[in-house]
């Protein structure tokens, strides 16, 4: 049995998209793109467009169109105050999890082979 970093990254997601969103504006591909930058090699375009809308539909990010020179319009996404209360809580709840997990690993010696 192996650790599916997709598992994780699902569950992580939301968090990651606001916390992009929130140092720069940015439409679909550029978020990915940014994402993967910050070391979520693994992240899926699909993914990352049903999250951004889906937290547009909470409230948690505005949305505005803007020509682009290289094709068609497109559409940015900037955090809006609702998104950083659910970011700042999203942070709390990281951290509190991945210290009880970190004590989890450390406590428990490998098993060998």
């Amino acid at each position: 049995m192996s650790l599916d970093r997709s598992q994780l990254l699902r569950g992580t997601l939301d968090a990651a998209v606001l916390a992009v969103v929130a140092q720069d504006d940015g439409y679909g591909y550029d978020v990915v793109r940014r994402l993967r930058a910050a070391g979520l090699e693994d992240v899926g375009d699909a993914s990352v467009y049903g999250t951004l809308r889906r937290l547009y539909r909470g409230g948690a990010l505005t949305s505005y169109v803007q020509p682009s020179d290289e094709g068609p319009h497109r559409r940015y996404y900037g955090i809006t105050e609702y998104g950083l209360v659910t970011l700042a809580g999203a942070r709390v709840v990281w951290a509190e999890f991945s210290a009880r997990i970190d004590q989890l690993l450390d406590v428990h010696p490998e098993v060998s082979a």
